[in-house]
Formats: C-alpha cells, structure tokens, sequence
C-alpha cells in the first residue's frame, strides 16, 4: 500500500468517529446473514479483511465464534474496536498491515474458512492491486473455505471517502479473482449512511473453482 493511501487512512480514523463514517453500522446483520448461510461451526477461521471499527465482530462473537481475526492497515481503527469491545477484545486476532503484502496474513496461511470483506476491495481500481489482492486471497483461504465480497454495485457510489471506487456485479467480482474462484450465491442491498444518503451494494459468496 502506497503511503499516501495509509496516511488517508490513519488520517480518516483519527479524525473521525466510527458513528462519522459513511459505511458506519450499528449492526452487520448482512454480513453476519452471509456467515449464517455457510453453515459453519463455531470454530471457523473468520478473517475480516479491512474491518476497521466495523461492529461485524462483535456480532460473530455473539453469536460464539471463537476463532475471529480482523485486518486493518490502520492501527486506530483497530484500536476503536478494541475499545469497544473491552474483555471481550482479548479474544481476537488482531492484524495491523496491508493485506497486499504477502508477509501481514502469513501466520493466517491456508487456514482461512470466511475471507469477508466488505470495506477494501472497492478501493482497488487498476490491475496490479487487484493481481496481489488475488494473491493474498489465495495464499490465506483454506481448501475448502469461501469468500463474502461485498462492493459497490454498478449503480454504486463513485467515489467513497473522497478516493475513487470500482463498482462490481457478481460476474465482474469473479473475473477479478480469476478463474480460481467461481460465485456460488449473489444479492444486492441497499446502505443507508449515518445522514441517510444511500448506497447500493452488491454481494457474492464465491469458492475455490
């Protein structure tokens, strides 16, 4: 990640609370429904890859998971969570880095059985970032395990947090992560910001092909 790109998002976290934040929400109940319908245990890798202060991992303890990491490449936004969830915090990997390095998700190898992420791959607009998310992908997601994307539809924002977007369906979602993976489940939604502006998203759940 360019520095530039972590100093827009130290900057946003230090400058903001989470209630501030166009993709604030007070539940994750979409991506905590996405969770659900891949029948896992409760021991699951689940990986929320540029999760923030996102309050998805607290619904996921809730709920039991007992294994939940959450990445960032902004220490701040980690810290909030942590803040949040107080004892409870204790018990969740958390990763400071850049996901597109392959050193940040290397104790995670292989071992991933949920890649979500609902915050990050949006911001990737030109190929040779979409090359190493790929990678990342590939390298920390077990055999057998499944990816929940969420990114802004087509008819989507442009823009979020003053950075260009790329907007995505399910079929250009699969393209971009290649021919080893295959979308086995998609769905749109509707995002509401704390002001009440909206936000269409588009979902898939994708396997290994």
């Amino acid at each position: 990640m360019a520095a530039d790109s972590l100093a827009h998002w130290t900057s946003v976290w230090t400058s903001k609370r989470p209630e501030e934040t166009s993709w604030f929400e007070e539940r994750s109940d979409e991506s905590l429904r996405a969770v659900e319908r891949l029948g896992i245990g409760p021991d699951a890798t689940v990986l929320d890859v540029g999760g923030g202060a996102s309050r998805f991992v607290d619904g996921l303890l809730e709920r039991g998971h007992t294994n939940v990491a959450v990445l960032d490449v902004a220490a701040p936004a980690l810290d909030a969570a942590k803040a949040r969830l107080g004892a409870r915090a204790s018990v969740v990997r958390w990763i400071v880095g850049d996901a597109l390095e392959p050193s940040t998700l290397s104790a995670l190898a292989g071992t991933v059985d949920v890649w979500h992420d609902r915050a990050m791959f949006h911001f990737l607009t030109d190929e040779p970032a979409i090359a190493r998310y790929r990678a990342a992908l590939d390298r920390a997601l077990a055999p057998t395990g499944r990816v929940i994307l969420a990114t802004f539809a087509p008819d989507g924002p442009e823009k979020c947090s003053n950075l260009p977007v790329s907007r995505h369906d399910a079929a250009s979602a699969e393209r971009a992560l290649g021919p080893g993976f295959r979308v086995v489940e998609s769905w749109r939604t509707i995002h509401r910001t704390p002001w009440g502006s909206e936000q269409r998203f588009a979902w898939s759940i994708l396997a290994r092909s």
